[in-house]
């Protein structure tokens, strides 16, 4: 269980941990797969979370309650947003941030990450975060809000923050000039240098082996053992 009363999936270290990484799900879904997926590419100090969103109804799919961090009501750049529900969300990933510094883990070990609706929520975390993260791994995803950026990021410490984002190149649901769109729009709120935008051929509206790897290489460079 996290701070906050949600719920979340937790896949410990096989050593003393010294790092965290919190992985937020996409829409529908739960913590568990990635839990597992993650657990396949662990490090044996870092320690896990991947919360399980609320069930709310979705705009998106017809008002159907499904698990979801926030209301999505559409996945085109000029779409309505659900600007409270956003906001809420990430008090919430907040707040298991905060827990896990109250139990000893500085934040600069902390790295946030997710898929899709949770890569998104991720990214708008850590940009209006005011305590400083190891980095960011934003995958098939967008900035939620980015209309509101780099106000928004006003207060954030991420101003140099690493940020791995990952799209596969044949995704239906968020066409990679999306994520390009959003790797433009990132440049302009944290240091360029610090953002890579990795494609993947033939890459649909998921994950795969490469992408996992790239995603483990970054978490081994921003959460080395100490």
């Amino acid at each position: 269980m996290c701070s906050n009363n949600m719920s979340a999936v937790t896949v410990s270290g096989t050593e003393k941990e010294t790092a965290t990484v919190i992985f937020l799900h996409g829409l529908g879904d739960s913590g568990h797969g990635w839990a597992e997926a993650l657990k396949a590419i662990r490090l044996p100090h870092v320690k896990y979370i991947c919360p399980h969103a609320s069930q709310i109804p979705v705009t998106l799919n017809m008002n159907i309650t499904m698990p979801s961090w926030f209301d999505l009501k559409g996945l085109s750049p000029d779409s309505p947003e659900d600007d409270a529900g956003i906001k809420k969300a990430a008090e919430n990933i907040k707040d298991i941030i905060d827990h896990e510094v109250k139990n000893g883990t500085p934040p600069n070990r902390i790295l946030l990450g997710g898929f899709s609706q949770g890569g998104a929520l991720s990214l708008y975390t850590a940009l209006t975060c005011q305590q400083q993260l190891a980095g960011v791994v934003a995958l098939s995803c967008w900035l939620p809000l980015r209309k509101s950026f780099p106000q928004a990021a006003s207060a954030s410490a991420n101003k140099d923050v690493p940020i791995l984002q990952c799209h596969g190149d044949q995704d239906p649901l968020i066409p990679v000039c999306f994520g390009a769109m959003t790797s433009d729009k990132l440049k302009t709120i944290v240091n360029p240098q610090k953002i890579t935008f990795k494609t993947y051929p033939t890459l649909f509206h998921s994950s795969c082996p490469e992408e996992m790897a790239a995603v483990q290489e970054f978490i081994e460079k921003q959460l080395p053992r100490i």
